[in-house]
């Protein structure tokens, strides 16, 4: 064979190479970050370098409360959504007062848990990656390490503390937007009463289905924050880096998103 023709093979076997190697190494800082973060939130109060109680707060209130209104009205949506396709599918067999437990079993297991992930990792990812950023380019984190403070102790462990409370926080409040969504369009639509479709959600839904969704949002908490601060800390390049690393994290902390959701859900319906 010329040595022309096997060029293209070759860079395309390097490519695959460097990729894989790259994630491999993704994945190991991932990690490192993870146990170190682990390691100031349950270890820093016994060597008396605790994480800062008010950071914490402080992140909970940016990352959570003020995320509320955003998260009601696309639950509410997607309850009203999935009311109005299931309506319209279950009337092919008679069958549309079935579509509460519908509602209620997408909503829990799925819609809410993913929903709130997709929106906290552009909301929240993004900033964790700009904010780190910055500091990155302004050399503001080497500031830190010459003062004798650690970087994932004043920075990433209170960013995942916050988001281990916060997430499955707003993973329940938009079950309930979701449910409060289709039970709306319900009645509108079919004129079953608010009592009814209570008394046939809490019929139709286990504790389980419940806490499927509330541990699918701590594993996203997990994803959303080690993928932002990570690719806050390896930003180079000035104004410009920080903004390829801003969509850099918006864009992965989705795309792990839905992989670990269908992941999830596999092996949870065995």
């Amino acid at each position: 064979m010329p040595e022309s023709a096997t060029h293209p093979v070759i860079n395309s076997l390097e490519l695959v190479g460097r990729s894989t190697v790259k994630l491999i190494e993704e994945a190991g800082y991932y990690s490192a970050l993870l146990v170190e973060s682990l390691f100031w939130i349950l270890a820093g109060p016994f060597i008396k370098r605790p994480v800062r109680i008010s950071s914490i707060f402080s992140q909970m209130m940016t990352m959570g409360i003020a995320a509320c209104p955003i998260v009601f009205v696309l639950s509410f949506s997607i309850g009203v959504m999935l009311a109005i396709q299931m309506i319209y599918n279950l009337k092919t067999f008679g069958a549309e007062s079935q579509v509460v437990v519908g509602v209620a079993l997408s909503v829990t297991r799925e819609f809410g848990p993913l929903i709130t992930g997709i929106l906290i990792a552009g909301r929240t990812g993004s900033s964790l990656a700009a904010k780190i950023g910055t500091m990155q380019v302004n050399q503001e984190i080497d500031a830190l390490r010459v003062m004798g403070i650690n970087p994932v102790r004043y920075l990433v462990a209170p960013a995942l503390f916050a988001m281990m409370i916060m997430v499955p926080v707003l993973t329940f409040f938009s079950d309930l937007a979701g449910l409060l969504g289709g039970a709306v369009y319900t009645s509108i639509e079919i004129g079953l009463s608010f009592d009814a479709y209570i008394d046939r959600t809490v019929s139709a839904l286990a504790v389980a289905d419940v806490m499927q969704g509330i541990f699918k949002s701590l594993l996203f908490a997990l994803i959303i924050t080690l993928v932002g601060v990570s690719n806050g800390f390896s930003v180079t390049g000035g104004a410009e880096g920080v903004g390829k690393a801003t969509t850099r994290s918006v864009v992965l902390s989705i795309s792990y998103i839905v992989i670990a959701d269908m992941i999830f859900t596999y092996f949870l319906n065995l």
